[in-house]
């Protein structure tokens, strides 16, 4: 089976297939953790806003935290990061059974506890992530992330089921006893059996410094991102259908108990359903994406859930209902991943969990304004009224698309180069010297000029968004064919990561610029360090002169 093109190929891994095992138990106890606290909340208050709360409380940690934690995904060995994320969730799920068996759970002290258990999941989705890209190839990577959604809406199916039977029959403590048990295969896998890298060639080129601060990184990560068109595109489409599509889950407790007249079993049905039709669209993906452009499917997404909307607002048969949960569930999946997939293959390994995490801020911060929008207009105008409203939006969207269309999958092999200057310094320089300024001598014809700025065009953006400042291109007066690139970073570990970042694809240019000099050897190339003889304030123009 895994010899042929198919949904299944990356769990020839042998990390990658043990590591979504145990993220996917861990899922399973979060849903039913999730399943408890959403009935728990809708037995100690009928307030629609608290109700719809719950959901929010989850996703906006990944809203406030979800940049940090990307900076330390790519800072960190990810996988370490997964294991502090989840000891730390394990703790904070012991403390809320704790809480709960004792009696002492009210409205705001389950908000709480669902926030910091969010907080755990905002620090472990970027490095969950962002391994994917390091446990299998890259020419493996849809399938990976569509298989992790997939084993995500499976425990989804699956969780829900069991947590509605456990808080139905036992209470919704021990639906939160069984979160805490969950986390711990994955804790066992990570710190008794390692997973290895399918490929070395997405770690970090030898020679280029470790962890890099975290505010730069944090810079680093934002320059990038904004430096990257296709990739903010990405964003904006997710963020705008997390908005719409955040309706249906943070008012799904509301639609099981005021709207049905039903209970937690109800309730375990309909996300069940939901749950099975992600697992169709986890099939169907490959198909679909052999066939239909990025954007096309993410319209069908927005539209076909939209009217799973509509058509739940005005049902009058539980069996509709569970129906149209079902479409709802597999366009969740097909908009979700693609986009996922998207700004994966448009970054490179150094910034791709950085990359992950703006995106995931942008699409939970949807999730957590239209989680409260949802709710409070759930309170005002009614729950049918506000799916409705819902669906408006999900329209939208694929009106959006008519000026931001999703991009089909980058091509450019953003494999490291992993070619770091060969440089024999013969001053004693410490990571942090500075500031670094670099300079390139070219020889250049005078007919080659047009395709020499074409090219520069690029260097100058790949440069900058690999951290250079102060780019310039320069040309001598008096001997014309001679074109200087220079720019400045702000130390010699700074220099030494912006090499260490460049791409195969940057290569490329690089070779490229190399062919059209027409030096004896290769463009030289200075690397000096900025040095002030006098102080700064001598040249102010109101000094006295000296006497």
């Amino acid at each position: 089976m895994f010899n042929r093109p198919s949904s299944f190929r990356p769990f020839r891994h042998g990390g990658f297939r043990d590591l979504w095992i145990g993220v996917q138990l861990s899922n399973f106890g979060t849903m039913v953790h999730m399943v408890g606290a959403a009935w728990a909340m809708t037995l100690m208050t009928d307030s629609p806003t608290l109700i719809a709360l719950v959901q929010a409380s989850n996703t906006l940690p990944m809203m406030v935290f979800a940049m940090l934690s990307g900076a330390l995904a790519d800072s960190h060995d990810r996988l370490r990061m997964i294991l502090i994320a989840q000891s730390m969730m394990a703790v904070l799920a012991i403390g809320l059974t704790v809480v709960a068996f004792a009696g002492g759970l009210t409205p705001w002290v389950l908000l709480g506890f669902s926030f910091l258990i969010g907080t755990g999941m905002a620090l472990h989705n970027p490095s969950w992530q962002a391994s994917m890209g390091d446990l299998v190839p890259r020419s493996e990577l849809p399938e990976a992330v569509t298989l992790n959604a997939m084993g995500f809406n499976l425990m989804r199916s699956i969780g829900p089921a069991v947590g509605g039977l456990v808080v139905a029959t036992l209470g919704a403590p021990y639906a939160f006893g069984i979160n805490v048990i969950s986390y711990l295969p994955l804790w066992a896998l990570l710190v008794f059996r390692k997973p290895v890298r399918v490929d070395e060639a997405t770690a970090r080129p030898p020679g280029v410094p470790g962890a890099e601060p975290l505010w730069p990184a944090l810079w680093a990560g934002l320059r990038y991102f904004v430096m990257s068109p296709n990739i903010v595109r990405v964003t904006l489409r997710a963020a705008l259908f997390g908005l719409g599509s955040s309706a249906l889950l943070a008012l799904l407790p509301l639609v099981a108990a005021v709207m049905m007249q039903g209970g937690s079993t109800t309730f375990g049905a309909l996300l069940g359903c939901f749950g099975a039709g992600a697992i169709g669209a986890a099939f169907l993906n490959p198909w679909l994406r052999a066939r239909v452009s990025n954007e096309r499917i993410v319209e069908m997404a927005h539209g076909i859930f939209a009217m799973s909307l509509v058509i739940l607002a005005v049902s009058p048969w539980f069996w509709l209902s569970l129906a149209v949960m079902v479409p709802a569930g597999a366009c969740w999946v097909m908009a979700l991943s693609l986009l996922n997939v998207s700004v994966q293959l448009a970054a490179p390994r150094w910034v791709v969990g950085r990359a992950l995490s703006i995106y995931q801020t942008a699409l939970f911060g949807g999730m957590t304004v239209g989680a409260w929008l949802w709710g409070a207009l759930a309170g005002g105008l009614g729950v049918p009224a506000a799916l409705a409203l819902a669906a408006g939006v999900l329209v939208a969207g694929i009106a959006v698309g008519l000026i931001l269309p999703v991009p089909d999958f980058a091509r450019a092999d953003l494999t490291p180069a992993r070619r770091l200057p060969d440089v024999s310094l013969r001053l004693d320089l410490r990571g942090r010297s500075g500031p670094i300024m670099i300079m390139v001598d070219y020889i250049i014809d005078k007919d080659d000029v047009p395709e020499f700025l074409r090219l520069m065009a690029q260097r100058r953006q790949s440069r900058r968004r690999d951290g250079a400042r102060n780019w310039a291109l320069l040309r001598d007066l008096e001997q014309p064919e001679i074109w200087s690139e220079s720019f400045h970073l702000a130390t010699w570990d700074d220099y030494l990561r912006h090499v260490g970042r460049r791409t195969r694809h940057d290569t490329g240019t690089t070779e490229r610029l190399h062919q059209l000099h027409r030096g004896d050897g290769p463009p030289r190339v200075h690397r000096m360090i900025e040095r002030h003889s006098i102080s700064a304030a001598d040249d102010l123009p109101w000094r006295a002169p000296p006497a």
